[in-house]
């Protein structure tokens, strides 16, 4: 059963930056196509970044958040990375990672109740303060 733990939530001011780390283990991680979620409190969850298996060459963000945030992978350390700059209080949220071997089930999942995404995060939370 795979497995994968988000660390680096916090709190920070407006304007700062937070970098999310998410470790897998239990599965080829080379082999999945990873995301990052966040759900505010009474939102929906939504989709703020995605990265292609492999390289990790393709990478996909949401017009709310592109330019802002930058989604990485170090196959190596079997590890992907959030970094999030220009935080604003609407960032605010627990943000999950998730990996999945085909990456259209991350990019629809918030959208297509028909898709299920392999492996959860348990999520770490972010707070920006204004």
């Amino acid at each position: 059963q795979g497995q994968l733990v988000e660390s680096g939530g916090g709190l920070v001011q407006a304007g700062g930056s937070l970098r999310l780390s998410c470790a897998a283990s239990g599965r080829t991680f080379s082999n999945y196509a990873m995301g990052w979620f966040r759900q505010a409190p009474g939102k929906e969850r939504e989709l703020v970044a995605t990265i292609s298996r492999g390289g990790g060459g393709s990478q996909y963000y949401p017009d709310s958040i592109k330019g802002r945030f930058t989604i990485s992978r170090d196959n190596a350390k079997n590890t992907v990375y959030l970094q999030m700059n220009s935080l604003k209080p609407e960032d605010t949220a627990v943000y999950t990672c998730a990996a999945d071997p085909i990456l259209h089930h991350l990019l629809v999942f918030t959208t297509d109740k028909d898709i299920n995404v392999e492996v959860w995060g348990q999520g770490t939370l972010v707070t920006v303060s204004s």
